[in-house]
Protein backbone atom coordinates (compact mmCIF):
# COMPACT_ATOMS: atom_id res chain seq x y z
CA UNK A 1 0.00 0.00 0.00
CA UNK A 2 1.65 3.44 -1.07
CA UNK A 3 1.75 6.46 1.41
CA UNK A 4 3.31 9.10 -1.04
CA UNK A 5 1.99 11.04 -4.17
CA UNK A 6 -0.58 9.54 -6.25
CA UNK A 7 -1.60 6.81 -3.93
CA UNK A 8 -5.22 5.96 -2.84
CA UNK A 9 -4.46 4.86 0.81
CA UNK A 10 -6.33 6.41 3.34
CA UNK A 11 -7.44 9.07 1.25
CA UNK A 12 -9.92 7.69 -0.60
CA UNK A 13 -10.07 6.03 -4.67
CA UNK A 14 -7.60 8.38 -5.27
CA UNK A 15 -8.64 10.74 -8.72
CA UNK A 16 -7.62 14.27 -8.89
CA UNK A 17 -6.06 15.04 -5.48
CA UNK A 18 -2.67 13.39 -4.35
CA UNK A 19 -3.21 11.80 -1.00
CA UNK A 20 -6.38 13.43 -0.36
CA UNK A 21 -8.15 12.87 2.83
CA UNK A 22 -4.87 14.45 4.65
CA UNK A 23 -5.24 18.07 2.91
CA UNK A 24 -4.09 18.76 -0.27
CA UNK A 25 0.18 19.50 -1.30
CA UNK A 26 0.28 23.33 -1.06
CA UNK A 27 -2.56 23.91 1.12
CA UNK A 28 -0.10 25.49 4.67
CA UNK A 29 -1.56 22.53 6.73
CA UNK A 30 0.75 20.77 9.14
CA UNK A 31 3.42 17.65 6.94
CA UNK A 32 2.17 14.46 7.87
CA UNK A 33 3.70 12.35 9.97
CA UNK A 34 4.97 9.00 8.06
CA UNK A 35 6.28 7.51 10.16
CA UNK A 36 3.47 7.38 12.89
CA UNK A 37 1.34 6.94 9.56
CA UNK A 38 3.16 3.98 8.97
CA UNK A 39 2.75 2.60 12.39
CA UNK A 40 -0.73 2.57 12.33
CA UNK A 41 -1.16 0.93 9.06
CA UNK A 42 1.23 -2.00 10.03
CA UNK A 43 -1.19 -2.55 13.61
CA UNK A 44 -4.14 -2.51 11.65
CA UNK A 45 -2.80 -5.63 9.62
CA UNK A 46 -1.72 -7.37 12.30
CA UNK A 47 -5.41 -6.45 14.22
CA UNK A 48 -7.13 -8.11 10.90
CA UNK A 49 -5.03 -10.97 11.34
CA UNK A 50 -6.34 -11.69 14.77
CA UNK A 51 -9.73 -11.22 13.96
CA UNK A 52 -9.62 -13.98 11.05
CA UNK A 53 -7.65 -16.30 13.24
CA UNK A 54 -10.22 -16.44 15.69
CA UNK A 55 -13.04 -16.34 12.88
CA UNK A 56 -10.89 -19.30 11.50
CA UNK A 57 -11.01 -21.17 14.47
CA UNK A 58 -14.51 -20.57 15.42
CA UNK A 59 -15.53 -22.09 11.92
CA UNK A 60 -13.12 -25.20 12.29
CA UNK A 61 -14.84 -25.63 16.05
CA UNK A 62 -18.24 -26.09 14.39
CA UNK A 63 -17.19 -28.16 11.59
CA UNK A 64 -15.30 -30.84 14.23
CA UNK A 65 -18.70 -30.90 16.48
CA UNK A 66 -20.90 -31.58 13.37
CA UNK A 67 -18.71 -34.72 12.21
CA UNK A 68 -19.51 -35.73 15.99
CA UNK A 69 -22.88 -35.27 15.47
CA UNK A 70 -23.20 -37.12 12.49
CA UNK A 71 -21.26 -40.09 13.74
CA UNK A 72 -23.11 -40.46 16.90
CA UNK A 73 -26.38 -40.43 15.10
CA UNK A 74 -24.60 -43.40 12.61
CA UNK A 75 -23.18 -45.61 15.11
CA UNK A 76 -26.00 -45.39 17.87
CA UNK A 77 -29.10 -45.74 16.11
CA UNK A 78 -31.38 -42.76 15.54
CA UNK A 79 -34.56 -44.96 16.83
CA UNK A 80 -33.15 -45.56 20.05
CA UNK A 81 -32.93 -41.87 21.41
CA UNK A 82 -35.02 -39.90 18.88
CA UNK A 83 -34.65 -36.94 21.32
CA UNK A 84 -30.71 -36.33 19.98
CA UNK A 85 -29.94 -36.02 23.61
CA UNK A 86 -26.83 -37.99 23.38
CA UNK A 87 -25.48 -36.26 20.10
CA UNK A 88 -26.44 -33.21 22.30
CA UNK A 89 -24.03 -34.07 25.01
CA UNK A 90 -21.15 -35.45 22.22
CA UNK A 91 -21.47 -32.52 20.68
CA UNK A 92 -20.77 -30.11 23.84
CA UNK A 93 -17.85 -32.56 24.70
CA UNK A 94 -16.07 -31.83 21.38
CA UNK A 95 -16.53 -28.18 21.72
CA UNK A 96 -15.16 -27.85 24.96
CA UNK A 97 -12.14 -30.10 24.35
CA UNK A 98 -11.71 -28.49 20.91
CA UNK A 99 -8.51 -27.21 22.80
CA UNK A 100 -7.02 -30.19 23.21
CA UNK A 101 -6.47 -31.82 19.61
CA UNK A 102 -8.75 -33.29 16.69
CA UNK A 103 -11.01 -35.91 18.36
CA UNK A 104 -10.29 -39.43 16.97
CA UNK A 105 -13.01 -42.14 16.12
CA UNK A 106 -13.12 -45.62 16.14
CA UNK A 107 -14.11 -47.68 12.68
CA UNK A 108 -17.04 -49.80 12.83
CA UNK A 109 -17.87 -51.58 9.88
CA UNK A 110 -21.38 -52.08 8.62
CA UNK A 111 -23.23 -54.94 9.21
CA UNK A 112 -23.15 -56.98 6.33
CA UNK A 113 -25.72 -56.31 3.16
CA UNK A 114 -28.72 -59.75 4.41
CA UNK A 115 -29.24 -59.60 0.13
CA UNK A 116 -25.66 -60.44 -0.32
CA UNK A 117 -25.69 -63.26 2.59
CA UNK A 118 -28.57 -65.19 1.15
CA UNK A 119 -27.41 -65.37 -2.47
CA UNK A 120 -24.43 -67.78 -1.92
CA UNK A 121 -24.13 -71.04 0.17
CA UNK A 122 -20.74 -69.78 1.29
CA UNK A 123 -21.96 -66.98 3.52
CA UNK A 124 -25.33 -68.23 3.86
CA UNK A 125 -24.62 -71.06 6.56
CA UNK A 126 -27.73 -71.72 8.49
CA UNK A 127 -29.44 -75.02 8.67
CA UNK A 128 -32.01 -75.59 5.96
CA UNK A 129 -34.80 -76.82 8.07
CA UNK A 130 -38.41 -76.96 7.68
CA UNK A 131 -38.80 -75.14 10.78
CA UNK A 132 -36.48 -72.10 9.96
CA UNK A 133 -38.49 -71.67 6.76
CA UNK A 134 -41.80 -72.78 8.26
CA UNK A 135 -41.76 -72.32 12.10
CA UNK A 136 -45.40 -71.22 12.95
CA UNK A 137 -48.56 -73.81 13.59
CA UNK A 138 -50.41 -70.30 12.71
CA UNK A 139 -49.81 -67.68 10.05
CA UNK A 140 -51.91 -64.47 9.99
CA UNK A 141 -51.33 -62.24 6.49
CA UNK A 142 -52.86 -59.28 6.02
CA UNK A 143 -56.01 -60.25 8.33
CA UNK A 144 -56.00 -63.73 7.34
CA UNK A 145 -55.16 -66.46 9.10
CA UNK A 146 -53.73 -69.99 7.98
CA UNK A 147 -52.83 -73.22 10.17
CA UNK A 148 -50.19 -75.22 9.18
CA UNK A 149 -50.99 -79.12 7.77
CA UNK A 150 -47.93 -80.78 6.95
CA UNK A 151 -44.26 -80.15 6.09
CA UNK A 152 -41.94 -81.25 4.18
CA UNK A 153 -37.74 -81.35 3.57
CA UNK A 154 -36.11 -83.39 0.33
CA UNK A 155 -32.77 -83.19 -1.30
CA UNK A 156 -34.66 -84.66 -4.49
CA UNK A 157 -36.10 -82.06 -5.64
CA UNK A 158 -37.40 -83.31 -8.81
CA UNK A 159 -39.62 -86.08 -6.43
CA UNK A 160 -41.68 -82.99 -5.57
CA UNK A 161 -42.56 -81.34 -8.61
CA UNK A 162 -44.66 -82.06 -11.79
CA UNK A 163 -42.61 -83.67 -14.38
CA UNK A 164 -41.62 -80.02 -16.57
CA UNK A 165 -40.78 -78.39 -13.18
CA UNK A 166 -38.64 -81.41 -12.17
CA UNK A 167 -36.76 -81.03 -15.46
CA UNK A 168 -35.67 -77.04 -14.22
CA UNK A 169 -35.00 -77.80 -11.05
CA UNK A 170 -32.47 -80.60 -11.80
CA UNK A 171 -30.75 -78.74 -14.61
CA UNK A 172 -30.11 -75.75 -12.09
CA UNK A 173 -29.02 -78.44 -9.59
CA UNK A 174 -31.75 -77.58 -6.85
CA UNK A 175 -30.14 -79.08 -3.86
CA UNK A 176 -33.33 -78.79 -1.37
CA UNK A 177 -36.77 -78.61 -1.74
CA UNK A 178 -38.76 -77.62 1.48
CA UNK A 179 -42.59 -77.52 1.72
CA UNK A 180 -45.40 -76.94 3.83
CA UNK A 181 -49.05 -76.66 3.49
CA UNK A 182 -51.42 -74.48 5.05
CA UNK A 183 -55.37 -74.03 5.43
CA UNK A 184 -57.98 -71.41 5.38
CA UNK A 185 -61.69 -72.41 5.40
CA UNK A 186 -61.52 -75.00 2.16
CA UNK A 187 -58.64 -73.53 0.75
CA UNK A 188 -55.17 -75.48 0.78
CA UNK A 189 -52.20 -73.81 -0.42
CA UNK A 190 -48.82 -75.66 -0.30
CA UNK A 191 -45.73 -73.52 -0.46
CA UNK A 192 -42.70 -74.66 -1.70
CA UNK A 193 -38.65 -73.45 -1.26
CA UNK A 194 -36.21 -74.76 -3.70
CA UNK A 195 -32.67 -74.20 -2.42
CA UNK A 196 -29.36 -73.50 -4.74
CA UNK A 197 -25.83 -72.69 -4.59
CA UNK A 198 -26.40 -69.42 -5.57
CA UNK A 199 -28.73 -66.73 -6.90
CA UNK A 200 -27.58 -67.67 -10.66
CA UNK A 201 -29.55 -70.76 -10.79
CA UNK A 202 -32.17 -69.55 -8.46
CA UNK A 203 -32.84 -66.94 -10.85
CA UNK A 204 -32.97 -69.01 -14.09
CA UNK A 205 -34.82 -72.14 -12.06
CA UNK A 206 -37.70 -69.42 -11.44
CA UNK A 207 -37.23 -68.22 -15.30
CA UNK A 208 -37.71 -71.14 -16.96
CA UNK A 209 -40.40 -72.50 -14.04
CA UNK A 210 -42.84 -74.60 -15.86
CA UNK A 211 -45.52 -76.63 -14.74
CA UNK A 212 -46.08 -77.09 -10.65
CA UNK A 213 -44.92 -77.86 -7.13
CA UNK A 214 -46.86 -80.99 -6.18
CA UNK A 215 -49.13 -80.04 -3.63
CA UNK A 216 -48.13 -81.55 -0.11
CA UNK A 217 -51.33 -83.39 1.85
CA UNK A 218 -51.51 -83.54 5.78
CA UNK A 219 -53.64 -83.37 8.49
CA UNK A 220 -57.33 -82.97 7.24
CA UNK A 221 -55.76 -82.11 3.97
CA UNK A 222 -56.41 -85.03 0.90
CA UNK A 223 -54.41 -84.71 -1.88
CA UNK A 224 -55.37 -81.53 -4.03
CA UNK A 225 -54.63 -79.66 -6.82
CA UNK A 226 -53.60 -82.99 -8.65
CA UNK A 227 -56.12 -83.38 -11.75
CA UNK A 228 -58.14 -79.63 -11.44
CA UNK A 229 -57.54 -75.92 -11.91
CA UNK A 230 -55.10 -74.28 -9.51
CA UNK A 231 -53.59 -71.29 -8.72
CA UNK A 232 -49.45 -71.21 -9.02
CA UNK A 233 -46.87 -68.57 -8.78
CA UNK A 234 -43.08 -68.56 -8.94
CA UNK A 235 -40.57 -66.25 -7.29
CA UNK A 236 -37.07 -65.62 -6.55
CA UNK A 237 -34.78 -64.04 -3.57
CA UNK A 238 -30.73 -64.82 -3.30
CA UNK A 239 -30.09 -68.19 -3.57
CA UNK A 240 -34.14 -69.58 -3.06
CA UNK A 241 -36.57 -69.94 -5.76
CA UNK A 242 -39.97 -70.45 -4.30
CA UNK A 243 -43.36 -71.48 -5.79
CA UNK A 244 -46.97 -71.78 -4.47
CA UNK A 245 -49.87 -73.95 -5.63
CA UNK A 246 -53.45 -73.29 -4.23
CA UNK A 247 -56.70 -74.81 -4.54
CA UNK A 248 -59.96 -76.67 -3.05
CA UNK A 249 -59.79 -79.82 -0.63
CA UNK A 250 -62.44 -80.94 -2.27
CA UNK A 251 -61.29 -80.88 -5.94
CA UNK A 252 -63.29 -77.93 -7.34
CA UNK A 253 -61.49 -75.97 -10.17
CA UNK A 254 -60.40 -72.72 -9.36
CA UNK A 255 -61.15 -69.85 -11.65
CA UNK A 256 -59.58 -66.61 -12.92
CA UNK A 257 -61.60 -64.62 -10.50
CA UNK A 258 -61.28 -66.82 -7.50
CA UNK A 259 -60.25 -64.55 -4.71
CA UNK A 260 -59.34 -67.06 -2.20
CA UNK A 261 -56.74 -68.57 -3.59
CA UNK A 262 -55.26 -65.55 -5.43
CA UNK A 263 -55.04 -64.19 -1.32
CA UNK A 264 -53.91 -67.52 -0.28
CA UNK A 265 -50.79 -67.86 -2.89
CA UNK A 266 -49.93 -64.46 -2.37
CA UNK A 267 -50.32 -64.47 1.51
CA UNK A 268 -48.11 -67.44 1.88
CA UNK A 269 -45.57 -66.40 -1.24
CA UNK A 270 -45.18 -63.05 1.86
CA UNK A 271 -44.71 -65.08 4.52
CA UNK A 272 -42.20 -66.73 2.51
CA UNK A 273 -40.33 -63.98 1.89
CA UNK A 274 -40.26 -62.61 5.07
CA UNK A 275 -38.86 -65.91 6.47
CA UNK A 276 -35.95 -65.49 3.73
CA UNK A 277 -34.97 -62.11 4.11
CA UNK A 278 -35.18 -63.16 8.24
CA UNK A 279 -32.67 -65.43 7.73
CA UNK A 280 -30.29 -63.16 6.30
CA UNK A 281 -31.21 -60.21 8.63
CA UNK A 282 -30.28 -62.90 11.83
CA UNK A 283 -26.96 -63.94 9.58
CA UNK A 284 -26.02 -60.27 9.24
CA UNK A 285 -26.38 -59.87 13.15
CA UNK A 286 -24.75 -62.42 14.10
CA UNK A 287 -21.68 -61.19 12.05
CA UNK A 288 -21.03 -58.11 14.05
CA UNK A 289 -21.22 -59.91 17.68
CA UNK A 290 -18.07 -62.30 16.38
Amino acid sequence: MSFGQGGGGFGGPGGQGQGSGFGPPGSGGPAPDWGALADSAAAERRRKRRLFTIVGGAVATVVIAGAVAAVVVTTSGGDDDPSGSASKNQISGAESESGKGDPTFSSVAPPPDPRKLISSADTDPAPLTVDSFFPNAKITVDGHDYDRRATDSTDKCASAASTELAKVLKANDCTRLLRATYTRGDTAVTVGVAVFDNDGPAGRAAEQAVGNLESLPGKGVPEFCRATACRLTTNTLGRYAYFTIAGYADGKAVTTQDRATKEAVQDTGWYVYRRIMDRGREQSLKSTEQ
